[in-house]
């Protein structure tokens, strides 16, 4: 999103800068603030205050960070942190900041569901993200087409520090639990299966019934 410094948006509305610090003061065009205090406009206040665009369409730039657990909320911060300096030097500004909690693995994060449903409402035109797996651990390139098809561009950063390792190995660990329980389930269920004699005596009568066939 292009910004402009407060002598080039007066240049490009055709009046005075006096009189662009007055709309500002009054409401009738607000300006944004640096943290240094000073003014900037960006493209889409120009392009409402001309009727240009419906406000309410625009699409939105965000910025999504996510850690696993409340105890890594420092490791929010420094993603957001990142992500802000990135787009600040690209001229973008974030329309919204989403901060997450929860597995990577997990596909029912309410925040990260509730983006999900505004990519597919076409709200959203960027998802900022410093690396592929703060968005999800597995499936990223499916998630990405996904968002590719409402014209949802996700951008990567690959800052690998902000992607823990023992975050990884928790995740490893996770899923090899689960499956060594299905496994062990279903070995449960064949020693049951072996122990009854009424499944046996029928599994026999079927064979014995098929070799006479």
């Amino acid at each position: 999103m292009k910004i402009y410094k407060i002598h080039e948006m007066a240049e490009r509305l055709g009046i005075s800068v006096k009189t662009l610090q007055r709309w500002d003061v009054t409401g009738k065009l607000k300006a944004n603030r640096t943290l240094g205090n000073h003014r900037y406009y960006t493209e889409d206040q120009y392009n409402e205050y001309m009727g240009l665009v419906d406000d309410k369409s625009r699409r939105k730039v965000v910025a999504y960070a996510r850690v696993s657990s409340r105890g890594q909320k420092d490791d929010l911060k420094n993603q957001i942190d990142f992500i802000r300096v990135f787009v600040n030097a690209k001229g973008v500004i974030l329309d919204e900041c989403i901060e997450d909690i929860g597995s990577g693995l997990n596909y029912n994060r309410p925040k990260w569901n509730e983006l999900l449903e505004s990519v597919m409402n076409d709200e959203i035109a960027t998802i900022y993200v410093t690396y592929k797996d703060r968005f999800i651990r597995f499936g990223f390139d499916w998630f990405e087409r996904l968002c590719n098809q409402h014209r949802t561009e996700i951008v990567v950063l690959n800052n690998i520090e902000t992607s823990p390792e023992q975050e990884l190995v928790e995740d490893l660990t996770s899923i090899v639990h689960v499956f060594s329980c299905r496994l062990y389930g279903l070995r449960k269920y064949k020693k049951v299966i072996q122990s009854d004699k009424e499944v046996l005596s029928h599994e026999t009568q079927s064979s014995s019934k098929t070799l006479s066939e």
